[in-house]
């Protein structure tokens, strides 16, 4: 079983492949369409701006393959800028379209008194539904650093932390549940991060 690692120029690639071995599973960091579409499970990793990351996944020709493999039924799994880009599009520095994966919109965390933007720090997650990425999530913390968040349909949300007074998408998912999307970092989030890793590894021997 091989875990492909979208090749783009997103950061903390290295924390993401240790993460992954830890499970047993093999990663194998690859911008190539032909890899990408064979591979058993995929992770689009990613920090920074949502319009420099989809200018990326365009000049590698990214942007189909990944679309492609959403449609495929095999496990996709988007990690905080990469949950993101999972979406129709974003508003941060104008608008730019996203993958379109996920039906909603990326837009900024509103200023609130006592809340600092971005979220930077532990949170405590709510499960609103079970899938396998939620099933070791509920009550516990997982660390997020974010200036924006999704918003989206309830069908689309599969856990939630709040942040004042915003109820922020933490897990989302879609229609077929094959996609799913933390804006969290797993392989920052201690014990329960390296669950996530694991549940998804499940996933993928499970496809």
């Amino acid at each position: 079983m091989t875990i492909m690692i979208i090749d783009y120029g997103a950061g903390n690639i290295a924390n993401v492949m240790k993460a992954i071995a830890s499970t047993g599973l093999s990663a194998k960091l690859s911008h190539d369409p032909a890899e990408i579409l064979s591979a058993d499970g995929v992770v689009l990793p990613g920090v920074g701006a949502y319009g420099a990351a989809m200018s990326a996944l365009k000049e590698r020709q990214l942007i189909g393959p990944l679309q492609a493999y959403a449609k495929s039924g095999k496990p996709l799994l988007g990690v905080c800028l990469g949950m993101q880009l999972l979406f129709e599009r974003s508003t941060e520095f104008g608008e730019t379209a996203g993958l379109g994966i996920i039906p909603g919109n990326v837009v900024t965390l509103p200023q609130q008194q006592g809340y600092k933007v971005p979220q930077m720090g532990w949170n405590q997650n709510q499960v609103r539904q079970l899938n396998p990425i939620t099933s070791t999530l509920n009550d516990t913390y997982t660390y997020f650093v974010h200036s924006f968040y999704v918003q989206t349909a309830p069908k689309y949300i599969a856990a939630t932390v709040d942040y004042g007074q915003i109820e922020i998408p933490s897990v989302v998912v879609n229609d077929s549940g094959n996609v799913i999307g933390a804006q969290f970092h797993p392989e920052k989030s201690g014990k329960d991060g390296l669950l996530v890793w694991q549940s998804f590894k499940e996933m993928v021997d499970d496809k």
